[in-house]
């Protein structure tokens, strides 16, 4: 064990005697499951005799949410009596999308998939889903859910894991699989981030006894794949599951990650700094089974940092891991220090999951019923807000639009495996014979389904196994509930049929003749190359017959995302039968897509446009535009990368509106006239020969689409009406964006984008910065440093009240901008809760430096939002001015922030905030204990370049 790890012990209370004992410890250290909808007497032996404390369920155990909710009552009741100090963990697998452990149509709903969620561009709605999914779960009972998926597809295109997955941007999938962590914990359940590493970027060599095996190096791994894991650990995850996978680099070579010391104990708890439960890949996966066996590898991956052994179905498998680690215990391979220190973390996070009381009482039906009617809305408006529309470059969409009401549609659909099959599903699959099956009605109407028996043959790839009959037709049923609901919009002008690696057929060609639209539906083009040669082929027909071609992606948006040939182009993330029903209103213009492509698409896709699209621009009002605002500053602000603090933070739309007759503002909106919701804002101002863009954020979701070069647009052609001498980027009142944000990974990009369009750094250093004490509350000034600065000639006084304001200004307005100056006069005003340090040399009694001081409650907060707590106390100091005949400046400064300091210190404030300073002195405040917070770079032009250029 780490030190940290014997530091840790001992930090936590001493463990109940009950845990002396071996068996019922080693118990606590696997997590099993089985297969059957009922208990086996298999996994009562393993509750009852082996005090297994974990079980996974799975779509095999798990039939409606009623039956689950009795079947984890009653495994928690088995281990109640059995004498289990604490009940069991309960944990599944509920990803969405494709990916559910448990379907119920009555009271269990289908949400998106986690790219699916990330394409509507909502971090509130990621949030909102992943509590719905968690409220559904505990209420039959589960505590545990295997999730979120924290993979980055850095080789997005080749990859099984697909849509589970947020993107193949490191910091989207970050903000993303944060949000739906916190909705999980929200709702209750206790969180499993997955697959660590990653399984973003694996190498298969094709055999189901070979591991799929990652060759990036740990730098590689560091700057992408590792990035969502770190700040999720930094957020509060509880758990992370190790993927099955190999390592082969320069620096390590593993063969199996999860037995791995370098990879759990080193790479995660060392290099990440978490501490909570680490969970193993399934020991009973062929390549790890065949290469060092169950038993043997249970030990190894004890003995490598993990506290929860997973074996998913084996009986006799699991008898073995169980015997293994005891006989490693027994032969002193595993310590008991060692088996303490897991048997600690799994109890800690029981202690937040679950009691007996909730635990063997789920409340089942009955809390499902009052959840489902808002669950079900929440599901269509996560859906309709999902389905993408990559391209239409001929205006195909709507069909309603563009095809006469005589004309039919053809939908070619692939064959799948089949997901979970739902109940509407079953319904379908159960109704229909075999003949119907061969010569199929699509709708009320007799158009025929072309389906012969050739086209109906599955293809196994290798290794697949073969389904029965039933789950063929279940998971051929979604397509064919697609078919009947285009059937219904088109009346009954609808031909449906599918294809598979035979290619296309006589019977397509003949299809393709009669219809004058075709629907190619596509799921992982890229990896099931037929479907990619078969939409080729489609394409190349339909270009030379004259019929309009619209390709939909149904899983990985990856398949024709580049592929321009294929003029228009959407992704549903998945294709489940409430995925296909709002691709439908979307195709039919029943809804407006409103989805965006996840991670680089996203951002490759604006590189490609370079969209000029001029967007309305219309100015502020504030009557009408004061709520969609407040949203917008809301959706930009959670925006950010975790770990970062949005400018916006604590802003409100009054936070722009100055009221002084000494400037000249005028702001500007891109809104939508229907919903009233606003795409982007722009802020300007007017002092005296000096104007200023103060503002100028869009709609994340919205950014790809050259909103921000419209209302940048606007406002200069406002400004440069006004008879101005000089353009500023940035303004220090309203003190949110000094100048453009440089702090996260966005800068760089923000930088060239207004460069691009003719901004440049002020001649004088550009950079200024915000700063903070986080822990104000253990604060304490170095004694070197206060002992240097009591030897400086200067006398400090606080004063308060506007009175002080006259002998001030000479100061201000010789050291400072009107920004500055107003800001102290603001201050002066609020004497309840600010007040100005002054510094007066002892020579002469001359005013050489001064500092605002802001306590909680300032009215300050409006103009200067970082004043505003997220929790707590915010203590601010403002704006330092620092005048050039000081002889010491360096103490100066430091003798006006330690006063700071302390002030906000004995005014009971969590953190101290510093805002804003130049660069030159950095250096000089680090000793007080101020790390930075944000960073702009304020920029300048000239009217003249913009009356050339026409204000474009």
């Amino acid at each position: 064990m780490t030190r940290s790890e014997v530091a840790n012990m001992a930090d936590e209370p001493d463990l109940d005697p009950a845990w002396d004992d071996m068996d019922r410890a080693m118990g606590q250290l696997f997590i099993m499951g089985w297969e059957g909808t009922e208990v086996t007497p298999q996994i009562r032996s393993l509750i009852e005799d082996h005090h297994l404390g974990s079980i996974i369920l799975t779509a095999k155990n798990l039939k409606s949410a009623y039956d689950t909710a009795r079947l984890v009552q009653e495994l928690q009741t088995i281990a109640h009596q059995a004498g289990h100090p604490v009940p069991l963990l309960i944990a599944v697998d509920q990803e969405n999308g494709g990916v559910n452990s448990l379907y119920d149509e009555d009271y269990i709903c289908q949400f998106p998939s986690h790219m699916g969620i990330a394409a509507t561009g909502s971090l509130d709605l990621a949030f909102d889903v992943a509590k719905a999914t968690a409220l559904e779960l505990s209420s039959v009972g589960v505590n545990m859910i295997l999730g979120p998926v924290l993979d980055v597809l850095t080789n997005a295109r080749h990859q099984p894991l697909g849509a589970r997955a947020a993107g193949d941007d490191p910091q989207e999938v970050s903000q993303y699989g944060i949000a739906a962590m916190n909705g999980y914990k929200e709702a209750g359940l206790t969180t499993c981030g997955k697959h660590w590493p990653s399984y973003g970027d694996l190498n298969f060599l094709g055999s189901s006894t070979d591991m799929p095996i990652i060759t990036e190096t740990l730098e590689q791994l560091s700057l992408g794949a590792l990035v969502p894991f770190r700040q999720a650990t930094q957020a509060g995850i509880d758990a992370i599951m190790v993927g099955g996978c190999a390592i082969a680099n320069s620096e390590m070579n593993v063969m199996h990650a999860c037995l791995s010391s370098q990879v759990v104990d080193d790479l995660l708890r060392k290099g990440l700094g978490f501490d909570g439960v680490v969970i193993s890949e399934c020991l009973e996966m062929e390549a790890l089974s065949n290469d060092i066996g169950v038993r043997s590898g249970t030990v190894m991956a004890t003995l490598a940092g993990c506290d929860l052994v997973l074996l998913c179905r084996s009986f006799s498998v699991q008898l073995e891991a169980l015997s293994g680690l005891k006989i490693g215990i027994e032969n002193d391979m595993v310590t008991m220090e060692r088996l303490r220190l897991s048997l600690r973390r799994v109890l800690r996070l029981k202690g937040n999951a679950t009691s007996w009381q909730k635990a063997l009482n789920p409340p089942g039906i009955s809390l499902l019923s009052q959840l489902h009617p808002s669950h079900y809305q929440l599901s269509a408006t996560a859906y309709d807000n999902s389905v993408t529309v990559m391209r239409d470059l001929k205006q195909l969409l709507p069909l309603s639009n563009t095809m006469h009401a005589s004309e039919e549609l053809l939908l070619l659909t692939p064959l799948l495996k089949p997901l979970p099959a739902s109940a509407a599903t079953k319904f379908l699959t159960d109704t229909m014979g075999d003949a119907k099956s061969r010569n199929l009605s699509v709708s009320e109407h007799s158009h025929e389904d072309h389906t012969g028996d050739e086209s109906r043959r599955r293809i196994f790839g290798p290794g697949e196994p073969r389904m029965d009959r039933s789950s063929i037709m279940s998971g051929e049923g979604v397509f064919r509930e697609l078919g009947r609901a285009l059937a219904r919009q088109r009346h009954g002008k609808l031909l449906h049929t599918s294809y598979t690696a035979h290619g296309v057929r006589p019977t397509h060609e003949h299809l393709i003749e009669r219809a004058s639209t075709i629907i190619v539906v596509t799921a992982d083009a890229n990896r099931n190359l037929y479907q990619t040669g078969f939409t080729k082929h489609i394409a190349m027909m339909c270009s030379l017959l004259k019929k309009s071609l619209i390709v939909v992606s149904v899983s990985s948006p990856y398949d024709f995302a580049m592929d321009k040939t294929i003029g228009t182009y959407l992704c549903t993330y998945d294709f489940t039968e409430t995925a296909m029903a709002a691709l439908v209103r979307v195709l039919f213009g029943e809804r407006v897509p409103h989805g965006s492509l996840p991670g680089t698409l996203r951002k490759s896709r604006k590189v490609q446009q370079k969209s000029r699209q001029a967007w309305l621009v219309e100015t502020w009002d504030a009557e009408k535009d004061t709520r969609g605002l407040n949203a917008l500053i809301d959706s930009v602000r959670k925006s950010v990368p975790p770990g970062f603090v949005s400018p916006l933070c604590g802003a409100t739309a009054a936070s722009f509106e100055l009221f002084d007759s000494a400037v000249h503002e005028a702001h500007y909106v891109v809104r939508n006239s229907s919903t009233h919701a606003l795409y982007g804002f722009c802020s300007t101002y007017c002092h005296g020969t000096t104007g200023y863009i103060g503002a100028i954020f869009v709609e994340p979701s919205k950014r790809s689409l050259s909103i921000g070069r419209s209302l940048h647009q606007r406002a200069i052609r406002g400004l440069i009406q006004r008879n101005l001498t000089d353009l500023r980027l940035g303004i220090g009142i309203p003190s949110m964006f000094v100048g453009i944000p440089t702090t996260d990974s966005d800068g760089v990009e923000l930088r060239t984008w207004f460069s691009n369009l003719g901004w440049q750094a002020t001649t004088k250093d550009p950079l200024v910065h915000s700063c903070i004490i986080r822990d104000l509350l253990s604060w304490s000034p170095p004694d070197d440093l206060v002992k240097s600065i009591q030897r400086v000639a200067v006398d400090f006084d606080l004063v308060h009240g506007l009175e002080h304001f006259a002998e001030l200004q000479p100061h201000l307005r010789a050291n400072s901008s009107w920004e500055t100056f107003e800001i102290y006069r603001m201050a002066l005003t609020d004497s309840e809760a600010c007040g100005v340090v002054r510094a007066k040399s002892r020579l002469d009694g001359s005013l050489i430096g001064t500092v605002i001081l802001c306590r909680h409650g300032t009215q300050m907060t409006r103009y200067v939002p970082l004043l505003q707590p997220a929790e707590g106390f915010v203590g601010g100091i403002i704006s330092p001015i620092i005048s050039p005949v000081a002889e010491d400046p360096v103490k100066l400064l430091q003798g006006l922030l330690l006063l700071g300091i302390r002030q906000n210190k004995a005014h009971r404030a969590n953190t101290s905030h510093l805002n804003v300073i130049d660069s030159q002195w950095l250096e000089t405040i680090k000793p007080l204990g101020f790390e930075l917070l944000h960073s702009f770079e304020q920029l300048q032009s000239k009217p003249e370049r913009w009356d050339k250029m026409g204000a474009a």
